[in-house]
């Protein structure tokens, strides 16, 4: 099952525009090695969860997978063939909405080689170019 909301305030969203890069959420904070995205875009809920599966398939219970986006934005969709003018599609699923510097994905108990094995897994099913980035020892 891909990932929704459980209640939103409003069934439609607009668009909207996705400025600047990441302030929050640009830093590896529960694991050892982070997959952050390069781009700005969309993450739909079905691709996190693809990326979820090949990246649990990899690491087969030696380490932690931690994701740190989820799905909140509703997209809409109109019916195929309809004419226009007739309102706003129904809400078609669900994206999470990424900048540049979030970290999407982290993994805890492996090796950097292990890490970066896995992560090129999950990067082949992103729509974004993505890298891997380790823990600053400072923080």
């Amino acid at each position: 099952m891909a990932l929704m909301p459980k209640r939103i305030k409003h069934r439609k969203s607009q668009r909207g525009r996705i400025k600047g890069n990441a302030t929050r959420g640009n830093t590896v904070a529960f694991g050892d090695w982070g997959l952050q995205s390069l781009d700005a875009g969309h993450v739909k809920a079905t691709t996190i969860e693809a990326c979820r599966i090949a990246a649990n398939q990899y690491i087969r219970g030696e380490g932690k997978l931690y994701i740190r986006i989820f799905p909140q934005k509703s997209v809409t969709a109109r019916p195929l063939e309809t004419r226009m003018g007739t309102g706003k599609g129904e809400p078609d699923h669900w994206v999470a909405v990424v900048k540049p510097g979030t970290v999407l994905f982290e993994l805890a108990g492996v090796s950097q080689d292990a890490a970066r094995e896995c992560f090129a897994r999950v990067a082949y099913k992103l729509p974004i170019n993505v890298r891997l980035v380790g823990r600053r020892p400072g923080l």
